[in-house]
């Protein structure tokens, strides 16, 4: 028993759990404790880190981290150009990730995301117990009334009213077709040189499929990629919808017959042949005959899910392949009343994907802000704690400046357009005030914090074009004024013209 006791966070009932320690948990365990809200975290990993203590699998991110920037590390906008460092008040821990990097690349390795998430945790002192594996997941009477979860793990029961999910999508996602059991999810493949000189199957056209293509282009002797569906290059999405530009190389090879073949079919069947290897049966998606291929290895870049456990018993409805959570638009479950979810999992809450273009939430750069949001959300509604539901004054000969600001310099807007927002309201016996970030799914809708009344909230969107614009959304008498600026290809979104129509719109409030 000593070694339950020599670890924090015992077994035992605390006013919030939160599960995971990757940069979702850390994140959010950080933001608690700003609040000063307890809580306890509980993490199977023997470090933190997450998924990044193992993947990408070719050791090098597919997101950025520029040291040297238009502006200091110090300014808030900085964070537009460092994609991987978590987020905190406190200038010393602000911009980690910059200082660790050995400047081979501004893609910064798998180490040292690893070390930078581990630097954010020590400096900042979070505690986890390490080595704690959730398993399950009930609900009982709470001995003060209403209910509270218990959530059981590999070192007994934890019980609390507020459970936070920071786990990841990160349970491998295997489809049903026959014989998928012959292959090697993208989660168990071995060392690049194993493959020397072997034909490679690999099923999936996404950035998994692509990366372990690129990463085996030395190695394999022929190299096959296969999905129903044709592979979408982010450079032509002018998104981050699609293969990232740096996992080209395999589309080059094969348009110029350099042993890679990118198929456009479903996999029908998987068997082993007499003489050793493997045979993959796919039907393409055009039509016409069934194709036959004879491999040495196949390898299921088939993507991952989210590990839920048990809650679809407990009633958390999911959706997708990924079996996402169905979620509130502050990422609270909509089946499950204090179940809430961080980290890559805040995905789930799609916002209004304005020309059908996703957040970030799937990512480190976008879900270090929800978390944030999240934990304000909860600090004010469950704990009410003053600190989050403070309002400061606005000027309203400064409304103007504000938005312009906001446009300019919230990094948050930046990376989650048409996702998050920064709102004003502008109650007349109050005056405006800064309502903070708000999602703009729940301002939208009027469940933001500033309710339904007249405000006005400040976005940045993006459309297939790769054009980045400000939109302000303005809430008059129960009616919603959609309001969009021009892009500017510099980003300044500050220019005479601008400030004229925020001018105009702050008139009409």
């Amino acid at each position: 028993m000593a070694e339950l006791t020599d670890r924090p966070f015992p077994p035992g009932s605390y006013p919030v759990i939160v599960v995971g320690s990757g940069p979702g948990g850390l994140q959010v365990s950080y933001s608690l404790s700003r609040y000063g809200i307890g809580h306890a975290v509980l993490s199977a990993d023997e470090a933190p880190g997450g998924m990044f203590r193992r993947w990408p699998f070719f050791q090098r991110l597919l997101s950025w981290t520029k040291p040297y920037a238009p502006v200091p590390h110090d300014h808030p906008a900085y964070q537009r150009y460092d994609w991987n460092s978590l987020l905190a008040d406190e200038p010393e821990n602000q911009a980690i990730m910059p200082g660790l990097m050995d400047g081979n690349s501004y893609f910064p390795s798998r180490p040292e995301m690893q070390q930078n998430l581990e630097t954010f945790a020590s400096r900042t002192g979070i505690a986890i117990r390490h080595g704690c594996r959730w398993t399950g997941t009930r609900r009982e009477p709470a001995a003060g009334g209403g209910e509270e979860f218990v959530v059981e793990t590999s070192d007994g029961e934890y019980r609390a009213p507020i459970v936070i999910l920071a786990v990841g999508v990160a349970e491998p996602a295997v489809p049903d077709t026959p014989g998928i059991e012959l292959a090697t999810h993208y989660a168990g493949t071995r060392p690049a040189e194993t493959y020397a000189d072997r034909r490679v199957f690999i099923i999936g056209k996404q950035n998994s499929g692509f990366e372990l293509a690129s990463g085996l282009l030395q190695w394999a002797r022929t190299i096959t990629l296969a999905s129903p569906s044709p592979a979408k290059l982010s450079v032509n999405t002018k998104s981050l919808v699609g293969v990232r530009a740096r996992y080209v190389q395999p589309v080059e090879d094969h348009v110029l017959g350099g042993g890679v073949t990118i198929l456009d079919a479903a996999i029908g069947r998987i068997g082993r042949r007499e003489g050793g290897g493997f045979e993959v049966v796919a039907r393409p998606t055009a039509g016409g005959d069934e194709m036959l291929f004879e491999v040495d290895e196949v390898i299921a870049a088939t993507g991952f899910r989210a590990p839920l456990v048990d809650l679809p018993g407990l009633g958390v409805t999911t959706f997708g392949q990924s079996r996402l959570p169905a979620v509130t638009p502050y990422w609270e479950s909509a089946s499950v009343p204090g179940l809430f979810f961080g980290g890559t999992l805040s995905q789930a809450a799609g916002g209004l994907k304005k020309h059908g273009l996703p957040a970030n939430s799937g990512a480190v750069h976008g879900a270090r802000y929800n978390a944030r949001v999240l934990v304000r959300r909860i600090a004010e509604t469950r704990f009410d704690r003053a600190q989050a539901k403070e309002r400061p004054a606005v000027a309203a000969d400064s409304l103007v400046d504000w938005m312009a600001t906001a446009m300019m310099s919230a990094s948050e807007l930046f990376h989650q357009r048409a996702y998050l927002a920064r709102v004003v309201s502008l109650d007349a016996s109050a005056g405006p005030r800064d309502e903070g970030v708000v999602p703009l799914a729940a301002f939208v809708d009027g469940t933001g914090s500033d309710g339904d009344g007249d405000a006005i909230a400040v976005t940045l969107e993006a459309d297939g074009s790769g054009a980045i614009y400000p939109v302000v959304y303005a809430r008059r008498g129960g009616r919603l004024e959609e309001v969009t600026f021009d892009p500017d290809p510099l980003l300044r979104y500050d220019t005479p013209v601008v400030r004229a129509r925020l001018a105009d719109l702050v008139g009409a409030s």
